[in-house]
């Protein structure tokens, strides 16, 4: 049991890594191309369904 208490203490004070800081920034950019991919679909989606409607009877 201690060993295993040290492996975790020994992984929260190691300092190597990515940090929070730099898990923000990968997240912001995952946010940004995710809503442009969005965006882009739903025009796409959005015609699409445009077309499906005039050709209804």
């Amino acid at each position: 049991m201690n060993a295993l208490l040290n492996r975790v203490k020994s992984f929260l004070v190691e300092d190597e890594g990515a940090t929070a800081t730099e898990y923000a920034v990968m997240l912001a950019l995952i946010i940004v191309i995710a809503l442009g991919a969005i965006s882009a679909l739903g025009t796409k989606v959005s015609s699409t369904f445009a077309d499906v409607e005039s050709q209804l009877p």
